[in-house]
């Protein structure tokens, strides 16, 4: 034997591979929502295909829409004394989209008590073929003094528990 020992290989979507025949843990959703967009002629390039940067705002928008859905939006965020930031934004670019295509953004909200933690998938609305897959991490920050909370606020926390389609982690 190594010492110390190997660590277990990482695929690419960072999930731990094994030969011990264990289950890997899920990610678990606690609420989905989607928004469509329709490609603006200003978002595309010369080779007449979004250009990366505006993939970045589909996020936000679609992230904005949820937001207001369930009440808590970037003013109500403010209004409780605290800012979010993006610390992580991650993606993966599988087909680009065209000026004038629909295009569904369906998000996974799989962490709100730490921070603000989404998965998305963007697909081309009238076929549902992937487009792109992203993951953004925000975390709430204090407003008067600037720290960085390790937990979100309670008042977010209840705003996502009172919405329609949360789904708790089920209690052993």
């Amino acid at each position: 034997t190594f010492w110390p020992p190997t660590p277990p290989a990482r695929r690419c979507n960072g999930s731990t591979s094994t030969t011990s025949g264990t289950t890997l843990m899920a990610k678990h959703t606690y609420c989905r929502h989607s928004a469509e967009i329709e490609v603006p002629f200003f978002d595309v390039d010369v080779m007449q295909i979004v250009w990366h940067g505006h993939y970045v705002k589909y996020l936000e928008v679609a992230r904005c829409a949820f937001l207001d859905a369930i009440g808590y939006n970037y003013n109500a965020m403010l209004k409780h004394g605290y800012v979010w930031p993006v610390v992580k934004l991650d993606l993966k670019y599988i087909r680009p989209a065209r000026f004038g295509q629909k295009v569904c953004v369906d998000m996974v909200m799989t962490e709100y008590e730490s921070c603000l933690r989404i998965d998305y998938t963007l697909r081309d609305a009238a076929s549902g073929e992937k487009l792109t897959q992203a993951h953004t991490t925000q975390v709430a920050q204090r407003i008067d003094n600037g720290e960085m909370q390790f937990q979100t606020p309670e008042s977010w926390q209840e705003a996502v528990r009172q919405f329609a389609g949360f789904a708790p982690l089920a209690k052993d």
